[in-house]
């Protein structure tokens, strides 16, 4: 038999609390709901807030302590963060390409002639640093105001799908924002990055190879191997460029007048969960990111001469692509070398005239 507590059954009481919370959750369960969500999507943008102002920080202090100014740059750089570049009009795809290559380049050089303003007197490896730096907090700086608009929209609109969405989304959303903060000090430093696999396979086929610019910020080195004629191209090194493959590419071919027998592409690509970082794929097509200009370029003129175009991919994850390169993506480059080198072999015939791209950025690998 229960005893009786003021005259209350405990029994009784628990059941009346039961019934209290189910009517309750009934009645106000979306509502708790929604703050529940709002406050950790709250947490996850203060933490975004860290990174953005870490990679500016960062930033600002290269620009100060690699230039030559005495004024405070302060300003100019937050002027920087806010940089945007409109993409044209779409409605008559009718040379798109051509538009955004135009607004590329444009971009491009606008802010390699503010940063060279900014650090007078520095070298050139010091230049591309300090412009990756600046894409990085740029980019930092944009995913903040993304989710920091969502976040608000919701809030003020009372919309709980719109922050269960955003908050679905902000665990891909903080891996990349984690792995470009944490590419600033590699970067700072001028070491070899992830994504620079491509051009150091390249490198290792021109040896001490003399190199000739053939496109901006991309060289291009001639070779024999195997009794073929080998066309390295790669970004310029050690600067932090991807160069300009697909223009470099065109013109082997069409400037040039080279006939080419087979293109050999050389690229870091994502790498799905449960996949190994370090692990190669073989493949055909264009191995190229970006806008995809390049990759339309290259693509264009490989199908125009009907020349086959073969891809060995290295998988890397989101941290691994602008870190420090990884013992175990470096160990993939002998690898790779020794597949591109059995692809030659198999896929061309002595006295052919093969083209290898090492695609990526070339930061801290010479040629």
């Amino acid at each position: 038999m229960a005893t009786p507590l003021i005259g209350i059954d405990p029994n009784s009481l628990f059941s009346f609390l039961g019934y209290a919370l189910f009517f309750v959750f009934i009645l106000y369960g979306q509502r708790i709901q929604f703050y529940t969500t709002l406050s950790s999507i709250g947490r996850s943008l203060k933490r975004l807030d860290v990174m953005k102002d870490k990679a500016r920080k960062e930033t600002l202090d290269y620009f100060v302590n690699s230039g030559k100014t005495a004024n405070d740059i302060t300003e100019r750089i937050d002027q920087f963060l806010e940089y945007v570049t409109i993409m044209p009009v779409d409605l008559d795809p009718s040379g798109i390409v051509r538009k955004i290559k135009h607004l590329a380049n444009t971009s491009d050089d606008r802010v390699r002639g503010e940063v060279g303003s900014l650090m007078k007197g520095a070298d050139l490896v010091s230049l591309s640093v300090a412009q990756n730096l600046l894409e990085i907090a740029s980019g930092l700086n944009m995913i903040d105001k993304i989710v920091r608009h969502y976040y608000l929209t919701g809030k003020k609109m009372n919309s709980y799908m719109t922050l269960i969405q955003l908050q679905m989304s902000l665990p891909q959303i903080l891996e990349q924002a984690d792995a470009l903060v944490k590419a600033v000090g590699a970067i700072k430093l001028a070491q070899p990055i992830g994504d620079g696999v491509g051009p150091m396979v390249a490198s290792k086929f021109i040896s001490e190879t003399p190199m000739q610019p053939i496109a901006k910020d991309t060289v291009l080195g001639v070779t024999e191997y195997k009794a073929r004629t080998l066309y390295v191209i790669k970004a310029e090194g050690p600067m932090g460029y991807v160069g300009q493959p697909g223009v470099a590419i065109q013109k082997v071919i069409e400037e040039m007048g080279v006939p080419l027998s087979t293109i050999i592409m050389v690229d870091a690509a994502s790498k799905l969960e449960g996949e190994k970082t370090g692990e190669i794929a073989e493949g055909v097509g264009a191995a190229i990111g970006g806008t995809g200009v390049e990759k339309f370029e290259i693509e264009e003129v490989a199908s125009k001469h009907k020349i086959p175009v073969y891809a060995v991919l290295v998988k890397e994850g989101e941290l691994d692509v602008l870190a420090t390169m990884k013992k175990e993506i470096t160990d993939a480059v002998l690898k790779v070398v020794g597949m591109v080198a059995r692809i030659i072999e198999e896929k061309t015939k002595e006295g052919d005239k093969v083209l290898l791209a090492g695609i990526g950025n070339t930061l801290g690998i010479g040629q």
